[in-house]
C-alpha cells in the first residue's frame, strides 16, 4: 500500500532530504539521489522543494555550506582560503563574494565579531 502523499508527508520527506543534505555536504550532491530520498521523480522533487524551501535545490546546499563556512570562521579556523574550499569554492576571492552575499560581511569582518554577533548573523542567514 502507498503512503498518502499529504502535507505532512511532503514536510516529512523534504526534511529527510535536508538531514541527508547536511549530512553528505562534504559529497557531491547529485539531484537525483536527492529525489530518491525524497521518493519522487527528479522533476517533481525540485518543484516542491522550491516550494517548500523558497529556494532551489543548489541555492540550499550553498547556504548550508556558507553557514559551515560562518561557523568555521566562528570557531577561529586561520586559513579563509582553506575554508573556502571546503565550501567548495576554488578560490579565495570568488569565496568572499558569495560570503559577503550571504551574510552581509567578508570573511575577514566576519572572523572580527564576537561570538555572539557571530551567531546572530549565522541564525540570520539560516534558511530552510
Amino acid at each position: 500500500m502507498t503512503q498518502a502523499l499529504t502535507e505532512p508527508v511532503y514536510a516529512e520527506r523534504i526534511e529527510a532530504v535536508k538531514k541527508f543534505i547536511r549530512v553528505h555536504i562534504d559529497e557531491p550532491l547529485d539531484r537525483a539521489v536527492l529525489a530518491q530520498v525524497a521518493g519522487f521523480s527528479v522533476a517533481h522533487f525540485h518543484r516542491l522543494f522550491a516550494v517548500w524551501t523558497g529556494m532551489s535545490i543548489a541555492g540550499y546546499v550553498r547556504a548550508v555550506r556558507m553557514e559551515r563556512a560562518g561557523r568555521k570562521l566562528r570557531m577561529g579556523a586561520v586559513d579563509i582560503t582553506e575554508v573556502a574550499l571546503a565550501a567548495g569554492y576554488d578560490s579565495h576571492a570568488s569565496f568572499a563574494r558569495a560570503f559577503k552575499r550571504h551574510f552581509g560581511l567578508c570573511p575577514s569582518d566576519f572572523r572580527q565579531l564576537t561570538c555572539n554577533e557571530a551567531t546572530q548573523r549565522l541564525r540570520k542567514g539560516r534558511s530552510g
